[in-house]
């Protein structure tokens, strides 16, 4: 998951941006220890290894077979270790076909044909014909007021009945989410806050059991 998140500190170079000199180190799965690299575009980040890691850790007995989307994906770092542990499949919406052709690079040297990246804005792209997933990440640029529309949008079918959303947003947004989604777990790193939730299919019901 790799975002252009406007701040201050935007205008400065990434340490991990650079075609050639950055990298995305996959955590998990088949591709542990892989190293991909990162396109050089200002904002491209991708999610630290820490909260990825402790994201994956909720998410072990989530991932494996899930069909995944992931929205706003950037490098695709998020997506990427998904199908590192075992996801069947992955959508990846990313709207620079730049930042999109980089994606497509890693996919093909990682040879996972499961894998469809669609270079398209995310609204639109919600707009059109939904298909249900069960994993899906939403990490949309901060202070743009995308992700309550966004996360709204999801419920027209984008989600199976028990999904589960991972929702990245800055840490001073309280976001707005579909009363169909109960909080399951939250990580703060730098300004950033992801909230971990599941889709109970009915406003108010409480999951049953804990998956993660």
């Amino acid at each position: 998951m790799t975002r252009r998140r406007p701040s201050p500190r935007s205008s400065r170079p990434s340490r991990r941006s650079g075609r050639g000199g950055g990298k995305l180190r996959i955590i998990g799965g088949d591709f542990r220890r892989r190293l991909l690299p990162v396109l050089d575009s200002p904002g491209l980040r991708p999610t630290p290894d820490r909260v990825r890691e402790t994201l994956f850790n909720w998410l072990s007995a989530v991932t494996p077979g899930a069909r995944v989307l992931d929205l706003f994906a950037g490098t695709g770092a998020l997506g990427l270790e998904a199908l590192s542990r075992g996801a069947a499949e992955a959508v990846l919406v990313e709207r620079d076909p730049r930042v999109a052709g980089a994606l497509t690079d890693n996919l093909a040297t990682l040879g996972l044909r499961q894998a469809e990246v669609i270079t398209a804005d995310v609204r639109p792209f919600l707009a059109s014909s939904p298909r249900p997933f069960s994993l899906v990440f939403v990490d949309p640029p901060f202070r743009q007021g995308l992700a309550g529309d966004c996360c709204a949008a999801l419920e027209a079918g984008w989600l199976a009945e028990d999904a589960w959303i991972y929702l990245e947003t800055e840490t001073t947004l309280s976001p707005e989410v579909p009363a169909t989604w109960t909080l399951h777990r939250e990580v703060r790193a730098g300004d950033s806050t992801g909230r971990l939730y599941r889709r109970t299919g009915e406003a108010g019901e409480s999951p049953e059991g804990d998956a993660c």
